[in-house]
Order: C-alpha cells, then structure tokens, then sequence
C-alpha cells in the first residue's frame, strides 16, 4: 500500500530493514543477487518486518535477504518497469491494485504460485494476473483528522467525501499528487469510484476550490504538512485534514512515549478507498528459487501476524491474528470504495491526466 506509510519521527522501517537483512541497499540496475544464498527485495521505503521473523527466514531457507528500497510505490513501480531487462532484485513488493495493470502489462513479473497460496483470502486475489503477483496485504487509503484541532473549535469533523468539499472545511486539507503518490492516487479513484465517470471532475473542481493543498508525496504531507501527527507538530504543519491511511491512528498511538489512552487522530470513514499490496518473482530475477522461498514466507503465518504493527496493514491470509492495539485504533472501513481492476487499468491514465490538468494547473 503503502505506498505503504512511514512515520519520520520513529523512523519506521529502515533500520529494522538494514539490520535484519544483513546487507544495505544495492545500488542501480543490475545489482540483484550476486550469489545463489542471497535474495534481493525491491521494495518501496515502507517496507519493515522484525528482526526476529526475517532471521527465522534466514534459518529456515537458508537465504540472506537484501532489500532495496525506491521510493514511493508509484516510483518504485515506475524504476522497476525500466529496469526490467537487467532487474535491481528478484522479488518486487509494493505494488498495489491501483497499478497493478501498469505493471503487469509491461511483463514487469513471472508467473509463480507460493505454498499455502489458498490460505488466501478470495477477495484479495488478482483475477486474470495468471498467479504473477502474490497478494500480501490490505489496507484503507483514508482522510484522517486532527481530533485537537476540531474540538478545540467545537466542530465536528468531516466524514465523507461530501464533507470535504463543505465551507467549514476550506483551506483544511493536503492531498498528494496522484500521478507521484499511491495514496494520492487511490483518493483520486474513491472520488471516482464514488461520483461515477461524469462526476469526479466536477467534484475537484468544487475540491480545489475549497483550497485543497497538493503535495507530491504521503511523507510530506502526512510528517510536515499534517497538523494532527508527531511529525507534523514538529515541523509546524498546519493542515487539519489529510489523505492517508485508516491504520495511521494506531501508528501514533503506539509510538508516542508515554502511549496516550485514545490515539490523536481519527479517520473519515466515508471517505476509504480499498487498497490491496502484491509482491512477484521478478521476470529475470537472478535468485528465481531465494525469490520462490521468500514469497512461500511472506504469506506464512509468521510474516503475516508481524505486518500490522511493522507497516500497519491487514494481513490477506485466513486466520493470522492481528494486535488488538491495531485492530481498537485502525478499524477496516465498514463500507471503503472499491474498483474493478480492469476499469482502473482502461481509465487510470487518463484520469491521472484529466486530474493533473485539473487541480494542478
């Protein structure tokens, strides 16, 4: 998903990743595994496991993991597809349901079935991918609020989309741009999902005119602009509202020291789009059988129960557990917007483009 989110002020993410891999980030094309016992994860720059789980995949495959991670997932999606002849790695995670098209069309990814694949639940699965992309986790692409703010003005927070596009709620909130942010994107395909082909664009219309702000990506405005998280306050972020996720309450509530009792942020559940993340052996990868053991672990048990709170997203596999900690702060929306992947793959371009000449011009 995530671009799956990263909290600046906990650093979330990389150190667990560079400490646990028993190697850095490779450097360019072509920089995949050298040797058969090591394994190279591209990643976008939220990926994050414990320690402890990516040892046990050590001692139970025998293979080293390298991760690289590249940005963003659009950017991460985009590197990856140019890279594709002479691949950075052998494994892809990131991409999401609303590329997914982009990367299967450009043969990004090799079909491969993991172990334990039917433990799956059905509703994540990618139709027609051929079993290229594994999914791995899902999550809710949401506008989150700063509970402060609206109570100290005794007023009550948006809730939906419609909301949003209120006068009470002008000059509030920062999006990210949706053709650089995967959550700026999945915000544009709620809107679109919600008020249909002929209405979306009428909708940004009356949305930039209530003085939406755009960003390029979910750091900046989540950990700079966003007046309600950790790192917003610190660097004097002052926009209320924000395109984020429904799992980011529980990431500032588990990660404030002291931990509060309620988590200072609260999310609008009419406004979620339904985001699922995916992973694939990559086309020429050069460990395709390290690539292979990794995926078979990535939707195990183990690695599955340890997602929520490493990169604060719902695990896809029947019957993993997850943190009661996650599950009280980042409820899945009850009724999120969802979208057919073959509609995004035929319209995503160019709503990207209708969008961007739209709001940003």
């Amino acid at each position: 998903m995530r671009s799956i989110q990263k909290i600046a002020v906990v650093g979330v993410g990389l150190g667990l990743v560079t400490l646990s891999a028993c190697g850095s980030s490779g450097s360019g094309a072509g920089s995949g595994s050298g040797d058969s016992k090591t394994v190279t994860l591209v990643s976008h720059d939220s990926w994050a496991v414990s320690k402890d789980v990516l040892a046990d995949f050590q001692k139970q495959s025998g293979y080293t993991v390298k991760v690289l991670e590249d940005g963003d997932a659009g950017t991460a999606v985009n590197k990856a597809i140019l890279t594709k002849d002479n691949p950075q790695g052998d494994v892809f995670f990131g991409v999401d349901n609303t590329l997914l098209s982009r990367a299967l069309d450009n043969g990004l990814f090799q079909p491969y079935e993991p172990r334990g694949a039917d433990t799956i639940a059905p509703a994540y699965r990618a139709d027609g991918a051929g079993n290229r992309v594994t999914p791995i986790d899902t999550g809710d692409i949401c506008v989150n609020y700063d509970k402060a703010y609206f109570a100290e003005r005794d007023l009550a927070p948006p809730r939906t989309f419609d909301d949003l596009i209120k006068p009470q709620y002008k000059d509030l909130l920062v999006a990210e741009n949706a053709s650089t942010s995967s959550p700026g994107l999945g915000f544009l395909l709620g809107t679109a999902a919600r008020y249909g082909d002929d209405g979306w664009t009428g909708y940004w219309e009356k949305l930039k005119a209530n003085g939406v702000k755009v960003v390029d990506s979910w750091e900046t405005a989540y950990n700079e602009e966003f007046s309600g998280s950790a790192g917003g306050k610190e660097a004097g972020g002052d926009r209320p509202l924000v395109v984020s996720y429904a799992s980011s309450p529980p990431v500032e509530v588990v990660y404030a020291d002291p931990q509060p009792k309620d988590a200072p942020t609260g999310v609008a559940d009419g406004t979620c789009f339904r985001q699922i993340e995916y992973a694939g052996l990559l086309s020429d990868a050069k460990n395709a059988e390290g690539g292979k053991a990794l995926l078979d672990f990535m939707i195990g048990t183990e690695f599955q129960q340890d997602m929520p709170l490493n990169m604060f997203v719902y695990p896809v596999v029947e019957g993993a557990e997850v943190p009661e900690v996650f599950r009280q702060y980042g409820p899945r929306a009850e009724q999120p917007e969802t979208m057919d992947a073959a509609k995004i793959a035929e319209h995503r371009d160019d709503w990207v483009k209708a969008w961007t000449s739209l709001v940003l011009k």
